[in-house]
This record gives C-alpha cells, structure tokens and sequence, in this order.
C-alpha cells in the first residue's frame, strides 16, 4: 500500500495565510441544483468575512455509485484506468456546476479539474497516493480575487500522465492537500452532521458533539471506522500542521475543530490520572481473513503481510495463535475493509506455496467496535467495563486490541448494534460534558 510523499515548502507550512480558507464539500452537500445554490450562498459568506476561499467538492450525491453500476452494466470487469476515466467525472460535473452558480451570484470562479489544480499521483489506478501538489494554476486565479473550485478524488499521475482517482477518502485529501500546499489557516470540512461525536448520534441519542481535539485522537477515531474523516486525511492534516474544521453544511453552528498535535507529543494526553474516554466507533465495513498453519517461522508474518499491502489494504487487527506443540505451525487472523477481501485473498492464495500455510478463509459477517479516548491501556478501569458491558449485551467477543488511545474488540456483524448500545450506556455517564482534548 503507498502512501503520500509530497511535503509542501516548509516556508509555507511555516506561515499559515490567515485569509486563506479551504472548503470543502461533500457529496450530500452539492447533491441537486438547490443546494449547491445553498452552498455557493454559504462561500459567499467567507469571502464577505474578508477571506479568500477555495473550494473543493465532491460528486453530487449518489453520482459515483451510479457511474460504477453504468460500468458494471456494460462489463463485469472493468479496466482501473477505464474506471477513473469514468468516475472522474462526477467531481468534474459538480465543480462546473458550483463554478456556473457562483459566477451567477456576481463573482468571479473558475472550475479546476485535479490535474489542472496540480495534483500529482504516482499513478496508480483507483486508489493514487499523492507525490507532488504544485497548485501554481490555483494560486494565480486567487492573486485575480477569484474562487477557485477544484474537483475532489482526482489527480494526474507523474508518469502516464492519465487521470488518477485517489480511493476512499479522495475529496478529503484533495482539500487538505492544497490547504497545505497554500498555507491556508483553516481547511473546513463540510459534511452532513454537525461534527465529530462520542458515537453515532443515530445510533445512540446519548452521544455528544467534541468541541475539539488533536490530530492523534482523529486519526484513532477515524482508524477505527468513523465515517466524518478518512485516515489518511487527517495523517495529512497531521503532518502538515493543517488544522481541521468539521461541520455540518446546513446549519450555521461550529463544528469540531482538529488541531495539531501539540509540541509534547502526537496526541499527548492530558495530565489526569484517571483514563478519559470520548467515544464509541461502530464499523461494519471489516472483514476477518484467517490463515491456517503458518510455518512457525522467522519471516513468515513479514510475508504474509508484505502480499495484503501490495493488495492495497490496511489491516486493523492482528491476531497471532500460540503455535500447536509438535507442530510447527501456527494461525494468523486479521481484519481489513470487506472491499479489500477478494484482492486480498487472491494474492494470498496465488503465493500459497510461496508462504507455506495450509488455506485461507475469510469471515465478512463480522463488525468492528472501538472504545476510544485516553489512557485506555489503564486496563484496570476500561477494559473490564467494556468486556462487562458485552457480557451483559450477550456479545461474544472474537478478537482484541489495545492502544493509548483506542480498545477494540471484533463481534458478530448482527451484534454489532447491541454491543455499541451496551458500551456507550456503560460510558454515557462519562460523556455528560465532553472535554475539549486540546
């Protein structure tokens, strides 16, 4: 699996333009004619805030699902690059759209195509990692007191030239991208909710929006399957000292801000002794793959996970058994996003003799649940509580890790409701007021 090597002029990151914002806007935001007026409105109100605005945006709505079921019609293997020539076109339609809208209210826009923004993938089809952003294009139209609008989850590959698309997540790290690469103050994350809350709010009425917090605790958050950021959106963020603003595109109320870390440390708790636990993260996107008699060998581990991050996915949670006396073998659980299983499982199966395991099964009726916060290793007063809480939801639990910052557990996918119920009840008491982090 790549990763992003563009670093931004360290000048840049260092003096942040305090005039300079960039938006962005999700696919529920800009999903029809009416709103994307309604989001042209709310740019309109930054740049009468005194501010210089780009924006970054999404397809409109369901658009990229629907461009994949096209594809799927007319063939039941469609060609990467075919695919990003074709999914690149929902951001393309909603750039110009919002684009024609703000020129409509008197100011002047220009619609960006990735590439045309200066985004520069190492050119792999569907999910490109980023290795330079020069928006020189983009910050010429800003010296011209224009809104530049560029569209979100594509790029130009270094190499071929071709139109990339950057995965999951794509939009997100498009906006952060060039929030560093321009040295904006702010990247505003416009969304569907209202911000980042200690659990779905849908899910458990309890939960309560966090006013802030650090970068490290984001990427916890949103490792363990929170939807309101991709991973590698705030590993960017991160990185680059961008901080986050996540709010919801339909009201006017602040949202929950993502600051740096601070100086002593990523995601640095704060000095209690006691643990302190901001939310519960449900998700069902995970599925289990088990490999059965691994040699019990130097080196045999480092193989088996060499094939799934050439498979492109990212593993959440490993599980290794002591090996069986005599034997000599072992086996090898972990979980990684359910999209990610068949290719996973191809390679693995095509290097069989190569690793020498017995087989490989794979498990998508399961579901990951995250307990996440401060000081969660302080097992004494966290881990017990949340395995009570499961044992009281009849939950069986099927695997475990733990970090500073985030207990998980694997259950049953049908369980996976009841168990987030059971935890947050057991924590709600904690959330009646929800510290800042930072």
């Amino acid at each position: 699996m790549g990763t992003e090597t563009w670093i931004p002029d360290a000048a840049v990151r260092r003096r942040p333009r305090e005039s300079l914002v960039v938006q962005k806007f999700g696919g529920s935001s800009v999903a029809d004619p009416v709103s994307i007026r309604r989001v042209a409105q709310r740019i309109l109100e930054a740049r009468a805030a005194g501010r210089r605005v780009v924006v970054v945006v999404s397809a409109m709505g369901d658009t990229t699902d629907e461009l994949l079921d096209l594809a799927n019609g007319v063939t039941s293997f469609p060609s990467a690059r075919e695919l990003d020539v074709l999914l690149s076109a929902g951001e393309r339609i909603s750039t110009a759209l919002l684009a024609l809208a703000l020129t409509d209210l008197g100011v002047t826009a220009r619609a960006f195509t990735g590439p045309e923004a200066g985004l520069v993938t190492d050119g792999t089809h569907g999910r490109a990692h980023l290795v330079d952003v020069n928006p020189r294009r983009v910050r010429s139209f800003l010296r011209q007191d224009g809104i530049a609008v560029v569209a979100g989850f594509q790029g130009q590959s270094l190499t071929t030239k071709e139109v990339t698309t950057l995965g999951r997540g794509g939009s997100d790290i498009t906006a952060v991208a060039l929030a560093a690469a321009l040295g904006a103050a702010e990247c505003e994350i416009y969304t569907d909710v209202a911000g980042v809350y200690t659990a779905d709010p849908r899910v458990v009425p309890a939960a309560r929006k966090i006013p802030s917090l650090t970068s490290g605790e984001m990427l916890e958050l949103a490792a363990a399957g929170a939807k309101v950021l991709h991973p590698r959106c705030v590993e960017y963020a991160r990185r680059f000292g961008v901080v986050l603003h996540v709010r919801s595109s339909f009201t006017q109320q602040p949202g929950t801000l993502v600051l740096p870390d601070p100086a002593n440390g990523p995601g640095e708790p704060p000095p209690l002794e006691r643990p302190i636990v901001t939310g519960v993260t449900a998700d069902a996107n995970q599925a289990k793959v088990t490999l059965a008699g691994v040699p019990d060998a130097a080196g045999a581990a480092a193989r088996i996970f060499r094939l799934v991050a050439r498979a492109g996915a990212r593993v959440e949670m490993i599980v290794q058994n002591a090996a069986t006396v005599g034997s000599g073998r072992t086996d090898i659980s972990f979980t990684v996003p359910a999209e990610d299983v068949p290719a996973v499982v191809e390679r693995l199966r095509a290097a069989r003799g190569q690793v020498g395991f017995l087989e490989v099964d794979h498990d998508e009726d399961v579901a990951l649940l995250s307990v996440r916060g401060f000081g969660m290793r302080q097992g004494h007063q966290v881990f017990p509580r949340v395995l009570a809480a499961l044992g009281r939801a009849g939950v069986n639990v099927e695997m475990i890790s733990a970090s500073e910052f985030r207990i998980s557990v694997v259950v049953r996918a049908d369980a996976l409701a009841r168990a987030e119920d059971a935890v947050s009840e057991a924590f709600s008491a904690a959330w009646a007021e929800v510290p800042a982090l930072v």
